[in-house]
């Protein structure tokens, strides 16, 4: 591990300020990814800035959202009240992700913000793009059977790793963050980034710019709700699939509908489509595999991962079924 420097700002403009003057600074909180990526040479930033000291960590109800602090623990999130009564969708993909210990330190800024687990981006002796630009994507004509079906470029096939977000994508969150220039708003859904021809660039935070919080409208998703991970060994792994899938049903009917899926996309991806063709319709199983169809629509299979073009259609139709509780 490179040496670096170490800060410990209290004040939260005193964060932005080192973050927004150092380009080669990074901000560290669990550091449950950062630590990994820092040991393996994958990230040698020459300064890191805590942030544990500013009051970023609070869960409360504002209005009409659930407000989520950046520095809030996943297993706190997990377990809190407010979240189990308001966004129980999102408790059960927190709890889905990693280990008990990891979600003890794993902050909900830190989670947001990890960086793809393609083995090509973690083994510094083979080519990435996305961790050295223009060396190429191993990927592509490698061992690729965690890798993406949508949203692809080719520059990078990666996908992103987090179950959380897939959670907060679905509901429509809103993350907040502040910088240099004040403070401003961004939909998740527009928070990461697709790979294009700049794979190494995974959001669309700028230079200097800290996550403080995440919002989450109130909605009818109390009931009717899922999070299905499918992994190759029950305990501590990343999805091969997973989905994010929330009803509102009366009288059978499916009168609102959120849907997205992880492991499958460079970004939690939200399957609008497939949603509105579940609205309207009976809770079924043939309207969700008519919305699984729908949401399948431009997928591409790679040597390695074809085998996802069948496990996440079954995987949605599983998750909606669930969620509505459906035999």
């Amino acid at each position: 591990m490179n040496q670096f420097q170490y800060m410990r700002p209290t004040k939260q403009k005193a964060a932005i300020d080192a973050l927004a003057k150092d380009p080669n600074a990074k901000i560290i909180a669990g550091g449950t990814n950062l630590i990994d990526l820092m040991k393996r040479g994958v990230m040698t930033p020459l300064k890191l800035i805590d942030i544990n000291k500013l009051p970023l960590n609070k869960i409360e109800h504002e209005g009409n959202s659930t407000r989520i602090g950046a520095l809030a623990l996943n297993g706190a999130v997990a377990e809190d009240k407010l979240v189990l009564e308001k966004q129980p969708l999102l408790a059960q993909a927190l709890n889905a992700g990693a280990s008990a210990q990891l979600r003890n330190m794993a902050t909900v800024g830190g989670n947001m913000l990890q960086r793809t687990r393609c083995h090509y981006f973690y083994d510094t002796a083979l080519p990435c793009n996305k961790r050295e630009p223009g060396s190429g994507c191993g990927a592509l004509e490698g061992y690729n059977r965690m890798h993406a079906i949508f949203g692809f470029s080719d520059k990078c096939i990666a996908v992103h790793p987090s179950d959380m977000s897939v959670a907060l994508v679905a509901l429509d969150a809103t993350v907040l963050v502040s910088g240099p220039k004040g403070d401003r708003r961004i939909p998740f859904a527009e928070f990461h980034r697709l790979p294009g021809d700049t794979p190494q660039q995974d959001t669309n935070l700028a230079q200097g710019e800290l996550v403080t919080a995440v919002e989450i409208p109130d909605a009818a998703f109390t009931k009717h709700v899922h999070y299905l991970k499918v992994r190759e060994r029950a305990s501590y792994a990343f999805a091969l699939v997973s989905v994010a899938a929330a009803l509102s049903i009366d009288n059978n009917t499916i009168k609102d509908a959120r849907l997205a899926m992880g492991g499958v996309a460079h970004k939690p991806w939200r399957l609008t489509e497939a949603e509105k063709a579940l609205i309207g319709k009976p809770a079924t199983e043939e309207t969700f595999r008519q919305a699984a169809e729908v949401a399948m629509r431009g997928a591409k299979a790679f040597k390695y991962n074809a085998y996802k073009l069948k496990l996440a259609p079954n995987s949605i139709v599983q998750a909606l079924k669930t969620a509505a509780a459906v035999a």
